[in-house]
């Protein structure tokens, strides 16, 4: 349990008081450490934020030949379909670009009025894969290309998770912004939108473990110098950074601007921000992306994917697990998220999903 458990109950019995309060000042709403450790803005009045219906898309992940799902092509609501592409897959080798994966499944979705919107993955959160191509491994120009995701555990020992490319090293960046230029020439204009995974990575506080070259402030830097490149191959379509924490800080109480400066750069550039996991009780990411992404809505394009894990997560007020009416909700009145992305999680997508975006009025301009 959260722990901030202790205080839910005061929480839920306040929330309201909060809120006329809130309303009563005529105030823009804003994020507060008590209220977020339930989770909720001070109050659901979102002056400023585009609070219409989101563009509802399915996220696939890998699972590429669910684009053929008849419930998925014939549920007007959603628009199109996220899927999950990784680098190793379209650079199989230096230089040469395998893009057959997303040109059959753009085309595919095109013919059932559908559209595509990748999420291109260098990382894993599995120690046994590694999405990035083997050559960067091979060629001690790019200083072995991958390192592995360390984190100390509620046990505080120390675990090896699963592997990053070196998103940091200028010459492993240089590479990544090839295949971005690319995928930017084959396809801009042509799909909805290109998501980068998001910006956490484990990283060990020892930093005699750190990976070579790495810390905190390059870190930030190179994925500011990131959402940059991906911007201007992406100029047309939705160019899209998950930006939900960061390495070297935890906020409110360690907070050295790193989150809130590639917040305040992706303002800059035009980029969109978006992150996974809607978990609206959720006390890390209520101080975290949350209230940023709140902040972005009012003047750019923002996106949140329910992935697996989501659906289930109880509200500790309510005592239950909320609707997807109340997710909705929570996305499109709190956040003011353009996108969302749902995971296609059983029982959960076909029992519940699937019919409430059955009830969705669907806006023939988007098509």
């Amino acid at each position: 349990m959260d722990s901030s458990a202790p205080h839910l109950r005061r929480i839920c019995d306040n929330r309201l008081s909060l809120a006329l309060l809130a309303t009563a000042l005529v105030i823009a709403p804003r994020w507060s450490d008590a209220q977020g450790q339930a989770g909720r803005c001070t109050t659901d009045d979102t002056t400023g934020v585009a609070v219409g219906q989101p563009r509802h898309y399915v996220f696939l992940n890998r699972d590429r030949e669910r684009i053929a799902d008849s419930a998925f092509l014939h549920t007007a609501a959603l628009e199109g379909a996220q899927v999950k592409y990784t680098w190793r897959e379209l650079e199989p080798e230096q230089d040469r670009y395998d893009l057959s994966a997303i040109e059959h499944d753009l085309a595919y979705l095109r013919a059932h009025g559908k559209r595509l919107f990748i999420q291109l993955q260098d990382v894993s959160f599995d120690r046994q894969i590694v999405n990035t191509p083997r050559y960067l491994q091979r060629d001690s120009t790019y200083h072995g290309g991958i390192a592995r995701q360390l984190a100390v555990g509620s046990d505080s020992v120390l675990h090896a998770g699963g592997w990053m490319a070196r998103r940091w090293d200028p010459a492993v960046q240089a590479r990544w912004r090839r295949l971005v230029d690319t995928l930017g020439l084959a396809f801009d204009g042509k799909i909805e939108g290109i998501v980068l995974p998001e910006t956490s990575l484990d990283v060990t506080p020892d930093t005699a473990r750190w990976p070579a070259g790495f810390s905190p402030a390059r870190y930030r830097d190179a994925v500011i110098e990131n959402m940059a490149a991906l911007k201007r191959a992406f100029p047309r379509s939705v160019a899209m950074q998950y930006g939900n924490f960061m390495p070297g800080e935890w906020l409110p109480g360690d907070d050295h601007g790193y989150l809130k400066s590639v917040y305040a750069a992706a303002a800059r550039l035009g980029v969109a921000m978006g992150g996974p996991d809607l978990l609206p009780h959720q006390r890390g990411h209520s101080l975290h992306a949350y209230p940023l992404l709140h902040e972005h809505a009012r003047e750019g394009v923002t996106g949140i994917a329910v992935q697996e894990g989501n659906y289930a997560r109880i509200d500790p007020c309510a005592g239950r697990r909320p609707s997807i009416a109340e997710l909705v909700a929570f996305a499109r009145s709190t956040l003011g998220v353009r996108y969302m992305f749902w995971s296609t999680e059983e029982p959960f997508y076909s029992r519940d999903v699937l019919p409430y975006l059955a009830n969705v009025a669907v806006d023939a301009d988007r098509r």
